[in-house]
């Protein structure tokens, strides 16, 4: 039995790059638009096992390698998107959040004091860090209209009443 697919009309618009009528014809490239730029962003953060393994399954310098990498590509995210508070925002939040991350990961210097391990420090910071993602993430998804992998959606906020 095959069933119908239907092509939905954001698709269908994305498509065309001219109309004509006996009365007037309008012909453009649409740019990309930053749904596409969030779903490619939302793509790659779903194959950051850091934001939501247990911590029992990651390695502390695959940790700080991730989380440059995530840097790395939301700062490339931010060259080619255009000033606009629900996209920027949340993007360099997490942003922040990352370099928040790699600096509580640095080597002492005396001016700290150690008095928890650099591996409590590492577990801590992280989940700091899948707080700020969770957040910002579940915002953009939800402005754009973003569907997630739901490893990556268990860090976001839980609904009222969830346990």
């Amino acid at each position: 039995m095959n069933k119908t697919h239907r092509l939905p009309f954001r698709e269908i618009a994305q498509r065309i790059t001219g109309i004509s009528t006996p009365v007037f014809g309008i012909s453009w490239n649409p740019p990309e638009e930053k749904r596409v730029i969030v779903r490619r962003l939302v793509a790659f953060l779903e194959d950051r096992r850091v934001l939501y393994a247990g911590f029992h399954a990651e390695y502390g310098p695959w940790i700080e390698r991730s989380v440059l990498e995530m840097r790395a590509e939301i700062t490339n995210t931010l060259k080619v998107c255009s000033e606009d508070d629900n996209l920027t925002g949340p993007l360099r939040a997490m942003r922040a959040a990352c370099r928040k991350f790699l600096d509580e990961m640095e080597v002492p210097d005396g001016r700290r004091k150690m008095y928890v391990t650099r591996e409590a420090m590492m577990w801590q910071a992280l989940g700091e860090l899948r707080g700020v993602f969770g957040l910002h993430l579940a915002r953009l998804c939800a402005a754009f209209g973003i569907d997630v992998e739901a490893e990556l959606a268990s860090i976001f906020p839980s609904q009222e009443g969830d346990e």
